[in-house]
């Protein structure tokens, strides 16, 4: 998936192909699994991007981000264990284990370099800083000699 700035209107025909039927077939088979693919959100300043990924219930050491040719890997494997006593009997038992990665492709116009993170609330923050180049420039008066 691609840093792209949202425009309403039409999706060409490849866009929703992709969102839709990928869309769908991540959100059954997670189910299966009864795990999610956390939800994204994608913002865009002047001065960059910020990527907001809902995973509530981690913890910000549960996160591996990487950036690896221009694509940023947002992944996380969190499994609970939970004590067994010896003289437990188990009829059913169901492990708890969550895992999920999210890639992105990154636009020419971002410093990979500068990445930063931030995990609060439930809501893992990626700021991606625009390329001094990239940041949009202010209006300036040209005098006619």
């Amino acid at each position: 998936m691609t840093l792209v700035k949202y425009q309403p209107g039409f999706p060409s025909l490849f866009d929703r192909l992709f969102d839709d039927e990928f869309d769908f077939w991540n959100r059954r088979n997670f189910a299966l699994t009864q795990t999610t693919m956390p939800s994204v959100n994608i913002k865009e300043t002047s001065e960059g991007f910020e990527v907001e990924v809902a995973a509530p219930g981690f913890d910000k050491n549960d996160f591996n981000i990487e950036v690896d040719n221009d694509v940023l890997t947002i992944s996380s494997e969190k499994q609970e264990e939970q004590e067994v006593k010896e003289d437990e009997k188990f009829t059913k038992r169901e492990f708890n284990y969550q895992s999920f990665t999210r890639s992105f492709t990154l636009p020419e116009t971002v410093n990979g370099d500068k990445i930063t993170a931030k995990y609060d609330n439930g809501i893992l923050k990626i700021n991606i800083p625009k390329k001094e180049e990239a940041k949009p420039k202010p209006a300036r008066q040209i005098k006619i000699k």
